[in-house]
């Protein structure tokens, strides 16, 4: 269970702080206890079972998140490309769902290497491409924001500049 104040990872909306903990009536009417949500992305309020069905972890350590970024020039990602729309967004949906910032970091930088090879033959980087990368940039960035305790405008410079360290 989750206590007032965590930071987790809430479903596809990703970071959220658990701002309370609350009893509701449940579907079966008998008061249950509930989460209240409040997403750093979005400007609402949820509500959750605390038994609820919906992924919920916590947000990584800020040893964690060191180690994935230092794992980003060892790893070998390959772009992604189907003719079908359908396949490709259940492809990016699936890492997506994993909630796993390691799937992410590799679609991230599996999309943008299809990005720069598609600019670099003088076609159109896909819509689909688009929006899946920047869901994953986001929800990659809130989570390490949070977790090296900075803002999320300056993780692609944390990232930069903890590799570039890294190289010399």
């Amino acid at each position: 269970m989750f206590n007032r104040g965590d930071m987790v990872i809430y479903g596809g909306t990703g970071v959220c702080r658990i701002s309370d903990i609350t009893m509701k009536p449940g579907v079966d009417g008998s008061e249950q206890p509930y989460y209240v949500l409040k997403p750093l992305l979005e400007d609402c309020t949820i509500y959750t079972p605390v038994d609820g069905k919906v992924f919920m972890r916590r947000v990584i350590s800020k040893e964690e998140a060191n180690r994935l970024i230092d794992m980003i020039p060892g790893l070998e990602t390959e772009a992604f490309y189907t003719k079908s729309v359908q396949e490709l967004t259940q492809h990016y949906k699936s890492a997506i769902n994993t909630h796993s910032c390691e799937d992410l970091i590799e679609l991230t930088m599996s999309i943008y290497e299809k990005k720069q090879d598609v600019e670099k033959h003088n076609r159109k980087f896909g819509q689909v491409d688009e929006r899946f990368m920047k869901q994953a940039e986001e929800l990659l960035f809130s989570e390490l924001s949070v977790a090296l305790e900075i803002q999320r405008d300056e993780v692609r410079e944390y990232i930069a500049d903890r590799l570039s360290a890294a190289d010399r």
